[in-house]
């Protein structure tokens, strides 16, 4: 399928918008009418036809937008990029890993030509034809991490592996769900999970550190993770919340459906060859309630996960104060009729919504 990219933006005038295509694939989180923390790992060995889960980096229709948002990004804020000296050979390990995908998962997209160390790589959505000296930075505009990170959606943290834990020495973040890179560089896996209330109580972390620190070269793993947005934002960094925040005091019972915004993670975990560092790609997704809500299933299920989630959890993803509203709107999509279980649509076997 040929792939159409939308112009839209994320800020300012928010002309985001999702074709039916892309309602249909969205990643909804949700596999029962509750919701809990957990690891909630599996492998990321492909999925569905045209579902996110496909391709090892799924490309869409936000694309160029995305790349666009990340440009703007960066060129305010240089340090939402940054990589510790002796994480340069996996910034190398992960260009080869980004470019030998696309160019394998979308060849009508991308292109990579190797003659030894001397590359090729042409883009074509975003119009780059570059070559260069692989293990060489000098024949790249910038360092091999940012390089190849500035073509692809979603944020990506860089981990070394060492003493039996995971460090956050190298990334790019720049469509975060209000954490900051510039603040965590150089913790590690428990000291930049520090802030999620009852995960840690209930051992989650723990187990997923033993998870991940097991994880082989050619086998990566994934999970989905979500937050709520007001307005289709990617950056939602706490360096901006003097921009982001005042926005959730913007939704009316007239506006919600239009402006609240589900915000979902497909987080991704590759071993690097080289280097043995972990990469971690977090890729967002945004889906309007409205949109959701012409997904019967979905628009059930919404509703239930978030009028039964923990008081402590709803205050921590940041809509604790809108709920009551959010629940209003919702409620109207909720005929109480049971869902099947998983994360699809199924709209070819789900009952239409019966509440007048």
């Amino acid at each position: 399928m040929t792939l159409q990219f939308n112009d839209e933006t994320f800020r300012d005038d928010y002309s985001f918008h999702n074709s039916e295509r892309a309602i249909k694939r969205f990643p909804f989180p949700f596999h029962e009418d509750s919701y809990m923390y957990s690891v909630n790992m599996e492998q990321h060995r492909g999925g569905p036809a045209d579902s996110v889960y496909e391709k090892r980096f799924d490309v869409d229709e936000h694309y160029v937008a995305e790349m666009r948002d990340r440009a703007l990004v960066l060129a305010d804020d240089p340090l939402r990029c940054q990589s510790l000296p002796h994480m340069t050979l996996a910034g190398w390990d992960l260009l080869e890993l980004i470019m030998v995908s696309k160019s394998e998962d979308y060849p009508d997209l991308f292109e990579l030509h190797r003659d030894g160390n001397n590359w090729r790589w042409i883009n074509k959505p975003l119009g780059i034809d570059d070559s260069f000296v692989f293990l060489d930075e000098t024949t790249l505009p910038y360092g091999p991490m940012e390089y190849i990170t500035r073509q692809t959606q979603g944020d990506f943290c860089v981990l070394d592996q060492r003493d039996d834990n995971l460090w956050m020495d190298a990334g790019i973040v720049t469509t975060q769900a209000d954490w900051s890179l510039d603040f965590d560089i150089g913790m590690n896996f428990f000291e930049w999970h520090a802030p999620v209330p009852l995960a840690h109580e209930k051992g989650i972390f723990v187990r997923a550190l033993k998870f991940l620190l097991n994880i082989q070269q050619g086998a990566p793993a994934r999970r989905l993770n979500w937050t709520m947005t007001v307005n289709p934002l990617l950056d939602t960094s706490p360096e901006n919340y003097h921009k982001w925040g005042v926005q959730k005091t913007t939704l009316t019972p007239e506006n919600i459906g239009a402006k609240q915004h589900l915000r979902v993670e497909l987080q991704t975990f590759f071993r690097l060859p080289r280097s043995n560092a972990l990469v971690f790609p977090i890729r967002c997704y945004l889906c309007s309630f409205q949109d959701l809500m012409t997904v019967p299933k979905w628009g059930r299920r919404l509703h239930r996960v978030v009028r039964d989630l923990p008081e402590e959890l709803a205050t921590y993803k940041g809509f604790i104060d809108n709920r009551p509203m959010m629940l209003d709107y919702l409620s109207d999509f909720d005929d109480g009729l049971p869902t099947s279980a998983g994360i699809w649509p199924d709209l070819d076997s789900e009952p239409a919504l019966t509440k007048p």
